[in-house]
């Protein structure tokens, strides 16, 4: 694309995005401190992984998906006019994604986003959603369905980008043109 439609957008620094604090788990200690100097014997580490613990039955059981797993996916999408991710555009934002999840894995479960373009008239703003379900549904399994729209108020069209982003037919449509997924592929290259 020679000429952006956004030559000026706003950009967010990476640093000010949204991401879970960090834990107990999640300090930064050097790699010498994960090292035990002196080695457990063997006798030891057989009786304790054959005793098992109840901690292994709680790990079984899924957790619900939030909107921070669901934003993490997708702000680290490429833009595909810009070197930058959705994120840094404020094209998707952690307020605006909403996920009904129970964490049972025989339910469905819905993940709405609403996507902010860089300017009213974006003429990408259906290839970006595109980008976002086809991340989604890679990501995630069967059971999550998705609704992806334009922010209210901030597109001239947002009624029938609203309406192509969600009918099935013209998504699948869309998932078959080689050329369109080469460029969704390059805008998933990013995705962390």
């Amino acid at each position: 694309m020679s000429d952006p439609i956004n030559a000026n957008p706003e950009v967010l620094d990476v640093s000010a995005l949204p991401t879970r604090s960090k834990g107990a788990a999640q300090l930064d200690l050097p790699l010498g401190a994960f090292l035990d100097t002196h080695p457990t014997p063997l006798s030891l580490i057989q009786n304790e992984s054959a005793s098992g613990s109840d901690d292994d039955d709680e790990d079984d059981e899924p957790e619900p998906i939030d909107s921070q797993e669901i934003y993490d996916l997708i702000a680290t999408i490429s833009d595909p006019e810009h070197p930058l991710t959705l994120g840094q555009l404020a094209v998707v934002k952690l307020e605006d994604i909403w996920v009904h999840d129970s964490g049972d894995k025989d339910k469905m479960a819905e993940i709405v986003v609403k996507i902010t373009p860089t300017i009213t008239h974006c003429s990408l703003a259906t290839l970006i959603g595109l980008g976002i379900r086809v991340r989604l549904e890679r990501a995630l399994p069967p059971r999550f369905r998705f609704t992806i729209t334009v922010k209210e108020g901030t597109h001239q069209s947002e009624n029938q980008v609203n309406k192509q982003l969600n009918d099935k037919e013209r998504v699948a449509a869309a998932c078959e043109n080689e050329q369109l997924l080469g460029v969704i592929s390059g805008m998933l290259a990013t995705c962390q």
